[in-house]
């Protein structure tokens, strides 16, 4: 393996091992079991100098050595992150995978079926675990290591295919300084919000986790359904934030520039999506449930919001309302947040390329010889987007079926099938039915689990990085840049 993976690896197994060994030292205070986080920090300590020993990260590395790296960290990451679920003896190693590789991709699926066999602090880790998966640990660290910032810039083109992402500062270090101040205000913003809203300090810390990522896990079993409708309100607001351009929100609140924001097409056409789909839903929810008015606003624009930012948390069981609703929610599903945030999906700036490059052919059906250009927001996309887009979303879309197939030959259940490999490929969370938002996934045979979790990594990196790996000229071009950095 690349002398510079493994660098990058080490890096992150030391920095999570120092985490771990702090939550240790938590659950010992708390009184709380400490076994697995001790172990783990062992392993994430050991293993992390070790690989730095043997890696190096002097050179820049290759496109194709970056998304190797990228596809490589964002698959072993999770396997150290579900040591303190095994260790401890809370789950088997299938289901701490599981359970980990869903918080560090900000999905939110659980194998969890007793919720009062967990302890504060392993509540409090697995929460912690989405707050890094949301910014993005390649990202983090090109912020807090220098030594990196070197390959920072293939870097973060490897974790942003297709869509080409607003540049802020000169320096890509800069940029991802202003994302993580962007982020921790939010999350701050998302803790007082929910103290306000009624919240008792550690409720309140875990759902600011998992809030501005874009991740949804909950201490609780029912999700948001038991706390008070401000709570619910003040999650809205989050959420909604959550799935916005981190970009464009540094300029609002930093730098005092709204227009950047309010004029960007992909933000007005998430605002227009969110309200639109959410107004829709309420109508139903007021005409075919025992809802008032208020309450069907709230439930509406919580479960809208929530499924189109990939949140997926729940104010209320969204798998036993009638089929309209549950098909705007599905609808939802393959569609996103904003680049630039912390939403999984498509992405709504894809779909907006996809629409406009759909309608220009359409035109050129009836005026072969015209020149159509390709216009977002006032700028011309090339063809070599267009192109990367388009592969993006047909590669999105032969996943999610081939997924669905698996999960209904295995589980004989075409509604869990399609909805678990949406949920999971979108880094959504909950489905419907068997997986439905007060279900669980423990239940599913250890292959469908394994695959839904390569579905959850898969989806997390874009897709892009995972299936580069399946390509010989991949391993070749990486291979060949080793040995000569040996030679």
């Amino acid at each position: 393996m690349s002398t510079f993976v493994l660098y990058v690896v080490g890096v992150a197994y030391w920095v999570l091992g120092w985490v771990l060994a702090g939550f240790a030292a938590l659950a010992l205070l708390w009184g709380e079991p400490a076994t697995g986080f001790f172990a783990a920090a062992v392993v994430g300590l050991g293993l992390g100098w070790l690989l730095q020993n043997f890696g190096t990260a002097k050179a820049e590395p290759k496109r194709a050595e970056a998304l190797f790296s990228v596809a490589i960290l964002w698959l072993l990451v999770p396997f150290l992150g579900a040591l303190p679920y095994w260790f401890g003896g809370y789950f088997g190693f299938i289901d701490a995978l599981f359970e980990s590789m869903s918080g560090f991709t900000t999905t939110g699926a659980t194998v969890l079926t007793d919720f009062s066999l967990l302890s504060k602090s392993l509540f409090l880790w697995r929460s912690l675990t989405q707050w890094f998966g949301g910014v993005g640990i390649i990202l983090l660290f090109i912020a807090v290591l220098p030594h990196l910032a070197v390959a920072g810039r293939q870097m973060f083109f490897a974790e942003s295919t297709g869509v080409q992402k607003e540049k802020l500062t000169p320096r890509l270090r800069h940029t991802a300084e202003a994302v993580l101040r962007v982020y921790a205000v939010l999350t701050l913003g998302a803790f007082v919000g929910y103290l306000l809203g009624g919240m008792d300090i550690y409720n309140a810390l875990a759902h600011a986790l998992t809030t501005i990522p874009a991740g949804g896990f909950s201490p609780r079993a029912d999700s948001f359904a038991s706390f008070s409708p401000l709570a619910q309100w003040v999650a809205v607001i989050f959420m909604f934030l959550a799935g916005a351009n981190f970009m464009l929100q540094f300029r609002l609140i930093f730098q005092q520039e709204p227009r950047p924001l309010f004029r960007d097409p992909e933000f007005r056409a998430y605002a227009g999506v969110s309200i639109v789909a959410s107004l829709a839903m309420a109508a139903y929810l007021f005409l075919d449930h025992d809802y008032g008015l208020w309450a069907s606003l709230r439930h509406a624009f919580f479960q809208v919001i929530s499924i189109l930012t990939t949140t997926g948390y729940a104010s209320v069981d969204f798998a036993q309302w009638t089929i309209p609703a549950q098909a705007i929610l599905l609808a939802l599903m393959f569609i996103g947040g904003s680049a630039g945030s912390g939403a999984g999906g498509v992405k709504v700036v894809r779909w907006r390329i996809v629409l406009y490059h759909v309608s220009r052919e359409l035109k050129r059906t009836l005026h072969p010889q015209a020149v159509i250009p390709l216009r977002l927001g006032g700028r011309a996309v090339g063809e070599d987007v267009l192109r990367q887009v388009s592969a993006f979303v047909a590669l999105y879309v032969l996943t999610f079926a081939a997924g669905a197939v698996v999960v209904a030959l295995l589980e004989r259940n075409l509604i869990v099938a399609f909805t678990a490999s949406a949920a999971t490929l979108g880094n959504i969370g909950p489905g419907l039915g068997g997986v439905g938002p007060m279900a669980n996934f423990a239940w599913m045979h250890p292959f469908t689990k394994l695959f839904l979790t390569f579905e959850m990594w898969a989806g997390r990196i874009e897709l892009i990085p995972v299936f580069l790996l399946f390509f010989r000229e991949m391993w070749r071009s990486v291979l060949r840049k080793e040995r000569r950095t040996n030679g």
